[in-house]
């Protein structure tokens, strides 16, 4: 199938009625942390934080791992992380590479968990898996 490339995005070039980009994987996993975030603040900022779950389509209930018995929404988990600096592995050394960063480089985060739970289970999901998973198919989760 040929493809065209528009303005940094690779899309079809076949018939009028199929047209679209491609949005490069890095694009996407941006894309997904803006909506993570703006997701995270609306929650934040909403009076009534049910209805805001409500009409984001976070389900109140969920099957569990054994399908036996159902997961419910207990709580909504907010964790802020600071990030101070990098590390990873050094070349040719057991040791990382380790690089703290200048105050104006220091980065909030702050990452959201959907709890649910049974009698027998407890899952944490993470917002962004949530979000992901709704950009695949919107419908799933209603």
């Amino acid at each position: 199938m040929p493809h065209d490339i528009v303005n940094g995005h690779i899309g079809h070039n076949l018939h009028h009625d199929h047209l679209h980009s491609h949005i490069p994987p890095e694009d996407a996993a941006a894309e997904l942390q803006v909506m993570a975030t703006q997701f995270i603040d609306g929650f934040i900022q909403a009076a009534d934080k049910t209805s805001y779950l409500r009409l984001a389509g976070v389900p109140f209930e969920r099957q569990g791992a054994g399908g036996t018995n159902a997961l419910k929404l207990v709580d909504i988990e907010l964790k802020t992380e600071w990030q101070v600096g990098t590390a990873s592995p050094s070349f040719g050394s057991r040791d990382l590479s380790y690089l703290p960063f200048p105050g104006e480089m220091v980065r909030e985060r702050t990452n959201m968990a959907l709890i649910y739970v049974s009698i027998d289970e407890k899952t944490l999901i993470d917002i962004r898996d949530f979000l992901a998973q709704r950009m695949r198919d919107p419908r799933e989760e209603r």
